[in-house]
């Protein structure tokens, strides 16, 4: 259990961080402003706690097993399968996200206007993934950590991270597409 609560507070604190990170990249993009420190400041804190919450969580899965088969219970399940299935996806996305700025100053020397597109979407895939695994885990974080016992605040929670999500994707594919189609495809 304190392998769970650990996770969970790692969950919370990335998930600050991915806030920080989101608003730095989405007034970076939007100002045509680059800052390498910024960045770094930005985004290092941001990897570390999601490095740590990754092997944490692959951890307590693996060697807690606790609850009933997800496929036993689908529709009640729904949020932990999305849960996980979305944690799954962020780290082959996660990959082209780091490279993506690199890969797409290349492709734009060469001309590969198909292959920039499928970035910007690849990227647009990658928010939606991390947005949606935030969302779902938020409130189970704080339940984790004994902070959350009301059904009715839990619901409440959620409501707020899936408005709070959904601003984050609008607002971060907003500014990155139109920073990345202005920087590659003008």
């Amino acid at each position: 259990m304190k392998l769970k609560k650990i996770n969970a507070a790692l969950g919370e604190l990335s998930i600050l961080c991915m806030l920080l990170h989101i608003a730095y990249s989405v007034f970076a993009y939007l100002t045509m402003y680059y800052n390498p420190l910024l960045k770094t400041v930005f985004s290092l804190p941001f990897i570390i706690l999601v490095c740590l919450h990754a092997v944490c969580g692959m951890l307590t899965v693996f060697m807690h097993k606790d609850g009933s088969s997800a496929n036993l219970y689908p529709k009640q399940n729904m949020r932990t399968i999305l849960q996980r299935v979305s944690a799954a996806l962020i780290f082959p996305l996660l990959i082209l996200h780091l490279n993506t700025f690199s890969l797409m100053k290349a492709s734009a020397e060469k001309g590969q206007t198909v292959f920039i597109i499928l970035l910007i979407i690849a990227e647009l895939l990658f928010f939606a993934v991390v947005i949606t695994h935030v969302a779902v885990s938020f409130s189970s974080g704080f339940i984790t950590l004994g902070l959350l016992t009301s059904e009715k605040t839990k619901n409440n929670i959620d409501r707020i991270m899936y408005i709070i999500g959904a601003a984050a994707f609008i607002l971060s594919a907003f500014a990155v597409v139109k920073g990345q189609v202005i920087m590659f495809l003008s």
